[in-house]
Formats: structure tokens, sequence, C-alpha cells
């Protein structure tokens, strides 16, 4: 779908479906709004039905990331696209306009949501190691491996960061696409020489965080 006042070419709409795909539904749509309607939007098999050809309801997802600017999500009822939908909302700038990316589920979404993870078994040679999660301070892909680290150890495990990341406790963010931190292990947070955030852990241990990322460190730490 797409607006006759905002034009948006398959190639820009594209940008956010690689921001997203790492971790994004295969039951998932998902809809751009500006001003008062969907300028896009792309739908799922599970959507095919929903109703994103009219103006912007002023309960939705959508209405509410646009006059906010936070993101929001929530279990909605069929009285606002015709059918129940579990959405997430994103507030993003488009063509210099305020807008709201918003990635649209199934409304069983929120039944499927896994408790965050305990503990890590971490290996080491022949080893086996369960550890609490609390005591991890930062997690690793390296060489196609995931490793994490607690108390100067290192682990490996075969979980994915992209798996990890949907499965982590809330002090778990995502700093940068090789690296989780545990917010309680930051000694320090600073910039560079080329003005690029370094996260100084207690240990001594510095990691870089990537500016796709930045912003979620931002809004865990409140800076």
């Amino acid at each position: 779908m797409e607006n006759e006042n905002f034009q948006i070419s398959r190639e820009e709409f594209d940008q956010f479906k690689v921001i997203l795909e790492d971790w994004i539904s295969k039951d998932a749509s998902i809809a751009i709004a500006m001003g008062d309607s969907y300028v896009y939007h792309s739908k799922s098999k599970h959507h095919f039905h929903l109703d994103l050809e009219s103006s912007i309801h002023p309960e939705s997802i959508a209405s509410r990331v646009l006059k906010t600017r936070k993101k929001t999500e929530a279990l909605m009822d069929h009285t606002v696209l015709g059918e129940p939908y579990y959405a997430i909302g994103y507030p993003i700038y488009f063509k210099q306009q305020e807008a709201a990316l918003i990635v649209i589920l199934p409304s069983s979404y929120t039944e499927e949501k896994r408790k965050p993870y305990k503990f890590l078994t971490g290996k080491q040679e022949e080893d086996w190691t369960p550890i609490p999660i609390e005591q991890i301070s930062y997690i690793e892909s390296l060489q196609k491996r995931t490793w994490f680290y607690a108390h100067n150890e290192q682990y490996k495990t075969n979980i994915t960061l992209k798996e990890l990341q949907t499965k982590l406790p809330e002090f778990f963010v995502r700093i940068h696409r090789s690296y989780i931190l545990n917010i309680y292990f930051i000694k320090r947070i600073s910039k560079d020489l080329a003005s690029n955030f370094i996260v100084e852990l207690k240990s001594g241990i510095e990691l870089p965080v990537s500016q796709s990322y930045i912003n979620d460190l931002r809004k865990v730490l409140e800076f």
C-alpha cells in the first residue's frame, strides 16, 4: 500500500525488514504509519484480512506511538483492525517526518513468550557447567560460535545471540552485532577519539557499542 503523499519504494522499505529479520516471526506483518494513515504494509498470510486500508484507528498501537513517540506494545481486540492481534510499535523518522513502525503478530503471541533463562550451561573442554544468569557479565559471538563470560572464565554455548536476545532477562541488552551485555557489570560508559561509545566492565574489559544499538542502551540506562 502506498499513500500518494508519501511515496515509499521497495528499497526504502527493505531497510526496516533487514533490521527486523533477525528476530521477527514469520507470522508477523509490518506496517508504517505516518500522519493519519498507513503508508506501507506487508501482510503475512495470517493477517490477510486485517483492515490497514483505512485511516489509523485512534485506539491503535500506531496512533499511540505517533502521539507519545514511545515504544508501545499491547494485545488489541477486534474493534481496531477487525480481528484480535498483538502489536509492537516503534517511533521512527521517515522522509524527515515522524512515523511509527508497527510489527503485528498473532493474538496468541503473548502466550508463546518463553520465560527468561535462569541459567546457561557452558562448555569448557569436555566439561559442562550451569551458570546462574545473573553471574554472566557478557555474551559474545566470535568465529561463528557463542561464548559467555562469568567469574573471568569463558564458556561455549550452542545458543545463538539471536535466540538469546529474546530469552534473556531485561537486565541484558544488546550493544553490538557481536555482544550482549549484563548492565550490572558496567563500570562506565565513555567515548573514544572517534566519538564512538565504549562500555568498560568492572573487570576492565572494554566493549564497543555500535550505532545500531546505542538507542537501546540509552533507553535501558536512561542517559
